[in-house]
């Protein structure tokens, strides 16, 4: 293993977040080098939204017309009430004069980073990822953080480098290793994701690509990708989570979704934990958090990837500028920007999402579906709606904060 040079910026976590981080500062001539404990890109199930200042950002690198020919363009998505087929739609396309992309991407996780990996390797071919190394231990002083790696069998060696980007996760070892609590909070239920074939839309035409569903039974979501429906179920009441990941429990559940004679033929299943954490400060000396590893949040809306992919693209601005001769209290700028709009446009807007599509009163359900059919209907309030919702607000505030 090379241990590079004192000048490289180490990045534990080769995610989309910690991939999209070595990219860029490749394209501005830093060296970099990840480590990544998992020999391949997972493919499990994990995020699958990809909003319009996301795809914005990776244009410039060639990488967005890839990521869309690999998914499917969402145009609109719907808040639906199950049983009486109403709904409030939601057209991105009041967005044309606020972005280039007024559309949802659905497209797997692992397809970006699929994508990033090969642009690295054949565009930067001098910019390091070093797959099956752990992080295991860290260290700092005032000229130089060195990271600690150990290979499956057990062979350590240190890298050294100016700057550590910690983009590991939700489990981060960094933030384990700096003993840094993860405010938050973690809500009651589990989510059990379901992917199958099955063409929902082939039997509910009103469907969208995205649609979140309240149900006499509670809640569901019906998320379309290439070739397959990701189906978010939880447990009905009374029942245990051991219980409601059962495969009699998820055809059950199908089954009321879109009653069939025959069985739902399900691909995947994983049980999820939802949380609204974030750090108390994104840097800590030399190293720096991003993504999951400094804030986690409720998956409704899709906004946990996109903005640790925000977060990337922020803190390497501001590492471009040190590394160009300006002072590295640019990372504070970064924690000022990033910090405060994660808790209030990620965290708050994700757990409001959450909160809606859990409340079990018919009454609200119908007021609340009511002012948001008002909201779609109404091209001015459409907008502003999605301008927060599709990140875009988001990222305006944060760059007019010093």
């Amino acid at each position: 293993m090379n241990n590079g040079t004192p000048e490289q910026v180490i990045i534990v976590g080769g995610g989309p977040v910690g991939l999209t981080a070595a990219m860029r500062l490749g394209h501005f001539g830093i060296p970099a080098v990840v480590v990544e404990a998992e020999h391949e890109v997972s493919r499990a199930l994990k995020a699958s939204t990809f909003h319009p200042p996301t795809l914005e950002m990776y244009d410039e690198y060639g990488i967005t017309p890839d990521l869309i020919q690999s998914g499917l363009v969402a145009p609109t998505w719907q808040v639906r009430m199950h049983e009486t087929g109403e709904y409030a739609e939601f057209d991105l396309s009041v967005l044309k004069d606020d972005t280039p992309h007024p559309y949802r991407l659905q497209a797997e996780q692992w397809k970006l980073s699929e994508l990033l990996h090969e642009h690295i390797r054949t565009r930067l071919p001098g910019l390091q990822v070093l797959r099956g190394q752990r992080c295991v231990a860290i260290s700092q002083d005032e000229n130089a953080v060195r990271v600690t790696v150990e290979s499956d069998t057990g062979e350590r060696q240190e890298l050294a480098g100016r700057y550590v980007i910690a983009a590991d996760g939700a489990r981060s070892t960094v933030r384990t290793l700096l003993n840094l609590e993860f405010e938050g909070l973690t809500f009651p239920e589990t989510t059990v994701l379901a992917t199958t074939k099955f063409p929902f839309h082939e039997h509910i035409p009103t469907l969208s690509y995205i649609n979140y569903c309240w149900a006499s039974t509670g809640t569901f979501s019906l998320l379309r990708l290439p070739g397959l429906w990701r189906v978010s179920l939880y447990p009905w009441e009374g029942e245990s989570v051991e219980d409601a990941l059962e495969p009699e429990s998820i055809e059950k559940k199908l089954q009321y979704i879109l009653p069939r004679d025959e069985a739902y033929d399900v691909l995947e299943v994983r049980p999820y934990r939802i949380h609204q954490r974030v750090v108390h400060n994104y840097v800590h000396g030399r190293i720096v958090l991003a993504g999951d590893a400094a804030h986690i949040n409720s998956p409704s809306g899709g906004m946990g990837m996109n903005g640790g992919i925000h977060d990337a693209f922020n803190l390497t601005d501001k590492l471009r500028r040190i590394y160009a001769g300006e002072s590295d209290a640019l990372l504070g700028q970064y924690d000022r920007q990033r910090r405060p709009i994660a808790i209030k446009h990620v965290l708050q807007q994700s757990g409001r999402n959450r909160a809606r599509m859990q409340e079990r009163n018919e009454a609200q359900r119908r007021a609340t579906l009511q002012d948001l059919q008002r909201k779609a209907n109404d091209p001015a309030l459409a907008r502003n709606y999605l301008l927060e919702t599709s990140m875009i607000l988001s990222l305006r505030e944060a760059a007019t904060i010093e």
